[in-house]
């Protein structure tokens, strides 16, 4: 992997971006147009279609972010709509499709960590980026996350660090897409201003945001059209998988999980508690939980699963670990059973 520097006006960098991964955004089409057939029947022009509704939300929400993605269009030789479609992705695929994911934040010795395992299907390994962005009018940040999109998991340089999990549901309504609201937390300048994102924005479609910033803030937002259910830590630990907990969420919206949802979120909650508290806690540490294969092979390393039909197969394909009091992000390409070597940034 290698880290995409982008820089100036939103336009620059969205132009930037779609130059620097055109191929890879038109990668991120083509399994999307795979996608969306497979689990929803709708081709990519279809698609597109659908996609329009979000625009004016975005707008009304987030109205800097569009001059960025009309960047990435122009960039990448596509049109405006199909970056929007991409960034709509979940809102247009999540009633039938659901990745894996588990996440987990974690404060030690004065320290307050991020990390997550980010599940999908296979043919979208290639098309993942690693960008650092420094606008003119935001703190610079860094996202990890698929080619053609604004945002997905990362961290920026006031401290504040994003996870996201995954929620199979058919609730959608007013507010923020997905992957719009991520970046909109990225470019926040302190807990409170990201946590209103989900508050007083509100996210359009049901997903975990695991959200946490130095000085050892860590909240899980289950968020969804109407007020986020509100998770806190116990001990210094967040966790969350594929499904919702918070009672005033699971009261109003119906969720449709994968079977291993449960038992990998009660793995990851007995990994955690069983972390020394003697010790200092390191990524090695981290990258260690999320390279567990206990309940293989739909274990928090996720691998192919053949007995699963063949578009349902999620593997991981990142793992991601942030050290949010220093600045410093560490990711690991493909599962991270697999290799020790891995892409460093720091915004220090």
């Amino acid at each position: 992997m290698q880290l995409t520097e982008l820089s100036g006006s939103r336009h620059a960098v969205g132009l930037a971006h779609g130059r620097a991964h055109a191929s890879r955004i038109q990668g991120s089409v083509a399994v999307y147009d795979r996608l969306f057939h497979d689990f929803v029947g709708l081709r990519w022009q279809a698609a597109r279609r659908e996609a329009e509704r979000f625009a004016t939300m975005i707008e009304r929400g987030f109205p800097a972010i569009l001059d960025e993605m009309h960047g990435i269009a122009d960039g990448a030789g596509l049109d405006w709509q199909d970056i929007l479609t991409l960034n709509c992705r979940s809102e247009i695929s999540l009633t039938q499709a659901s990745g894996g994911c588990s996440a987990f934040a974690l404060q030690r010795h004065g320290d307050q960590w991020l990390a997550q395992n980010w599940d999908w299907r296979a043919d979208q390994l290639d098309n993942v980026v690693a960008l650092k962005i420094a606008l003119d009018d935001a703190p610079p940040l860094v996202s990890v996350g698929e080619a053609g999109m604004v945002a997905k998991i990362g961290l920026n340089a006031a401290g504040i660090g994003i996870c996201l999990n995954a929620i199979r549901s058919q609730t959608c309504g007013t507010g923020l897409p997905i992957h719009i609201a991520l970046r909109k937390i990225l470019e926040s300048p302190d807990f409170d201003s990201a946590l209103r994102v989900a508050t007083h924005d509100r996210v359009c479609s049901p997903a975990h945001f695991l959200l946490a910033s130095d000085g050892g803030h860590a909240a899980g937002l289950e968020v969804h059209p109407g007020e986020p259910g509100h998770l806190t830590p116990r001990d210094g630990i967040v966790t969350h998988t594929n499904h919702f907990v918070e009672p005033s969420v699971t009261g109003q919206v119906e969720d449709f999980p994968r079977p291993d949802s449960h038992p990998r979120l009660a793995r990851l909650d007995t990994l955690l508690q069983a972390l020394p508290d003697t010790t200092e806690t390191g990524e090695d540490d981290l990258f260690g939980v999320l390279s567990d294969h206990h309940g293989e092979p739909q274990s928090i390393c996720r691998h192919e699963d053949l007995d699963q039909p063949p578009d349902e197969r999620m593997e991981t394909l990142f793992s991601v670990v942030m050290n949010l009091d220093e600045r410093r992000l560490t990711l690991r390409h493909g599962k991270p059973c697999e290799t020790t070597e891995g892409l460093n940034v720091s915004l220090n």
